[in-house]
């Protein structure tokens, strides 16, 4: 098993309905508008059920979706069949099956995912991540505050150690924004942080 992928396979139909049940445009309302207008090759890392990559790919993006549960998948690519997604089975912190690609990406999206990483491997992932961007590329990437749910692994990573580590790969901060969390959990509270390719 994937570090930081623990609990997610057990469970994939009750997590992609409840993935499901916010829509994209709820979860990123506040950072929509630094998103590139379609077609744009667009990321979604750990992308779960796959309703932030049907909902790019519905607008006329091409979307590759990462997701390196098995079953959440399998889940996501029976959910969205009808929809032009490439799943890749990859994985962070390296993501080489990407690289392997050759890809370039004007977006790429880390929803609910950085906080699985520990300090190594972000510092391998933002490196990595940052060699998937095109030019003017960005990173949008929600970052959770709250308790661990139990079986687990969940780092509190703030805003501000997430922009000077991108800072170090040629990557800087459009937009910061925090929030309280989408499922109503009174506990749990967010960031989102836009990152911008300079170099």
């Amino acid at each position: 098993m994937i570090d930081g992928t623990q609990g997610y396979g057990d469970n994939a139909p009750a997590l992609a309905e409840q993935y499901e049940s916010i829509t994209f445009d709820d979860v990123h309302h506040g950072v929509m508008h630094l998103f590139p207008s379609p077609p744009a090759r667009v990321l979604d890392v750990g992308a779960g059920s796959g309703r932030d990559a049907a909902a790019l790919a519905a607008i006329g993006h091409t979307v590759v979706a990462v997701e390196p549960t098995d079953a959440l998948r399998q889940e996501g690519m029976r959910l969205h069949g009808g929809k032009p997604i490439d799943w890749v089975a990859d994985h962070l912190p390296d993501l080489s099956q990407l690289h392997l690609r050759k890809d370039r990406f004007d977006l790429i999206l880390l929803t609910a995912v950085w906080m699985h990483l520990d300090g190594h491997e972000r510092r391998t992932a933002m490196k990595s991540l940052a060699g998937l961007l095109g030019a003017k590329g960005r990173i949008s990437m929600s970052l959770r505050h709250g308790p661990v749910p139990q079986g687990r692994r969940m780092f509190d990573v703030s805003a501000d150690e997430t922009i000077e580590l991108a800072g170090l790969h040629g990557l800087a901060a459009v937009q910061v924004a925090e929030r309280n969390d989408m499922l109503g959990r009174p506990d749990v509270r967010w960031s989102f942080v836009v990152l911008e390719a300079r170099t």
